[in-house]
């Protein structure tokens, strides 16, 4: 999205994603802003570099070559699998992805003038009990690193939220070896998020986030969403504390039953 006093760029906005709600949110009461749609695919090195040539295009002016005030990295893949069944090469095409793109438009948020400029989020979908450690301590050394050159990197945590996040994604089937097939079909619908008409709106989230990272200096982490607060509330607590609220939530409990049935 860009207008003539700011421009940001946001990745992973699909129809129904929380990426096209947040540029809807944008858009919305700024009667001169205006969207451009760009197709990019994230994991493709010539589609970036298309990317950030229409970018700066539509960025740049008498006074700058293309120019960023704000990238917010909300594409990647999602993954419901138990870790012991997960397709690594899988999981790293989010951390590739975000790093490919944050590199390639890190100029174009160092050209940024606008006094609020140079922001960058990454937003970490997760439910408490995910946790992707190697995004967050990129987004860490991001934090720490880019500060000096005046870019402010945003953490976005979000949690259970209304989106076609599910549906796009293929239907989750453990395989012949997973040790989870004691309880297969409890397992498969968890990981199909059954119970999301109780999660987040995506329109009160995304009025939320954006209200959250229009501020003069964000906060360096943004918890959003159904159990967002709880899992930064978790963070302070000793090791251990959720364990039994969680084993209800998952089928933890249905998995330990089966195993003790069948050892019988």
């Amino acid at each position: 999205m860009s207008s003539s006093k700011r421009s940001i760029l946001k990745t992973g906005c699909s129809d129904g994603s929380l990426g096209s709600g947040l540029a809807r949110e944008c858009h919305r009461g700024r009667k001169k802003a205006g969207i451009e749609t760009i197709l990019l695919d994230t994991l493709c090195d010539s589609s970036i570099g298309a990317c950030v040539a229409r970018v700066r295009e539509l960025t740049s002016s008498d006074l700058k070559t293309g120019a960023l005030d704000a990238l917010l990295n909300t594409a990647g893949g999602g993954c419901s699998m138990p870790v012991t069944d997960i397709d690594i090469p899988h999981r790293a095409l989010s951390l590739r992805s975000l790093i490919s793109v944050t590199q390639a438009f890190l100029p174009h948020l160092m050209n940024s003038t606008h006094p609020d400029g140079g922001a960058f989020a990454r937003p970490v979908r997760r439910r408490i009990q995910r946790l992707e450690s190697r995004g967050v301590q990129f987004h860490e050394t991001l934090r720490r690193k880019l500060e000096s050159f005046g870019i402010w990197v945003v953490n976005l945590v979000t949690g259970a939220v209304q989106s076609a996040f599910h549906d796009k994604a293929p239907h989750p089937t453990l395989p012949a070896s997973s040790l989870y097939n004691v309880a297969k079909e409890t397992v498969e619908r968890a990981m199909t998020n059954p119970d999301s008409e109780s999660d987040t709106d995506a329109n009160v989230w995304a009025s939320q986030v954006v209200r959250d990272l229009s501020r003069r200096r964000p906060a360096c982490w943004v918890w959003r969403g159904k159990w967002a607060m709880m899992a930064w509330v978790a963070g302070f607590l000793p090791v251990g504390t959720f364990d039994g609220t969680m084993k209800r939530w998952c089928p933890v409990n249905t998995v330990l039953e089966n195993i003790v049935r069948l050892s019988r």
